[in-house]
């Protein structure tokens, strides 16, 4: 059984796997302090198809009342809402529950931004449906909530793992590979620490396409290399890596700032987040593996073999996806 129709099997296994967790998307509570007791309401909830959504609703305190009545609309298959809420002494001590969240499969992410500029996020579960709003988190709470948003944005992030998936495929050798991905995961976290942190700036639109653009380049690299010509990539792996890596940093950081760090414990907020990533991205290449050992094992049972073009089939697959990206990416500057 070639090596070509392992990673075959593998990323085809990769490619539902997204289509999977799309059931699952988490919902959205973001509040926004415009006074000393008041706040702006974004409230998104994901859709069931045909203008039905997820049966999930936002309980303030008791006391808390409506200054404006909620407006919505449905949105690429989710609802948005908008309004604004008044309590006494501000939400400081109140609980918030979400409604019917224990029924679902899904999560809410939430962030609250302070008249002073402090963040407060956290994360609701179907066993954990509600939260008390403190003045500042414990840092317990801080790394865990960040932890996990590391890892389902990695896991959730296709262009990504993509961009892993084919170096997997190109480079050979457990050694060479090990280099390579730490190289990778050293640039983007060279690069996210400095793009969350202010230190530098870049528009992420050329971002994103520029991502693309890099997975396009290492499927091209396997197909010179499954033709006999060692290209930059396999000579030089974990060049590459760094060096793309370092735009993969900034995408990381994209996805980071609309969540907000906690001002209280940025470095524990952004250090919990990278390894949430790290964890997020073993885990992917872990699953790789395993399905490559499964496949191995599969086929030396049935005795089945691999037809001449399968090989081609796993770059032509990423780079088509990706130039994909790129065009939609470009025409959205």
């Amino acid at each position: 059984m070639k090596r070509a129709l392992f990673l075959l099997i593998s990323f085809a296994a990769f490619l539902c796997a997204p289509a999977l967790a799309h059931e699952m998307r988490p919902a959205y509570l973001e509040l926004r302090q415009t006074g000393a007791e008041t706040y702006d309401v974004l409230w998104k909830v994901p859709g069931r198809g045909k203008d039905l959504r997820l049966g999930l609703y936002v309980q303030f305190p008791a006391d808390a009342k409506n200054v404006t009545e909620p407006r919505g609309a449905m949105v690429n298959n989710a609802l948005t809402e908008r309004w604004s809420v008044q309590r006494a002494g501000g939400l400081n001590g109140g609980t918030i529950h979400i409604e019917g969240l224990r029924a679902t499969m899904t999560d809410v992410l939430v962030r609250l931004e302070r008249l002073d500029g402090s963040t407060l996020v956290t994360r609701l579960t179907p066993s954990a449906p509600s939260f008390i709003v403190e003045a500042a988190p414990p840092t317990m709470q801080v790394a865990r909530t960040y932890l996990v948003l590391g890892v389902e944005h990695i896991l959730g992030g296709v262009d990504h793992l993509l961009f892993v998936l084919a170096l997997l495929i190109l480079v050979k050798g457990m050694g060479r590979l090990i280099a390579t991905v730490t190289a990778f995961t050293l640039a983007h976290s060279l690069t996210l620490a400095g793009a969350t942190l202010a230190f530098v700036h870049v528009p992420g639109a050329p971002v994103e396409a520029a991502i693309a653009l890099s997975i396009v380049f290492v499927a091209m690299e396997i197909m010179h290399s499954r033709q006999g010509n060692a290209g930059l990539t396999e000579r030089y792996p974990w060049v590459v890596a760094f060096v793309f890596g370092l735009l993969h940093g900034f995408g990381f950081a994209s996805a980071l700032n609309e969540v907000g760090l906690p001002q209280s414990a940025i470095p524990v907020a952004l250090l919990f987040f990278n390894v949430g990533v790290e964890i997020g991205q073993l885990l992917f290449i872990a699953s790789v593996f395993i399905v490559i050992a499964l496949a191995r094992r599969l086929a030396r049972r049935i005795g089945m073999s691999s037809p001449a073009w399968a090989w081609r089939v796993p770059p032509y697959a990423i780079g088509s996806m990706a130039m994909f990206w790129v065009i939609q990416r470009v025409a959205a500057f």
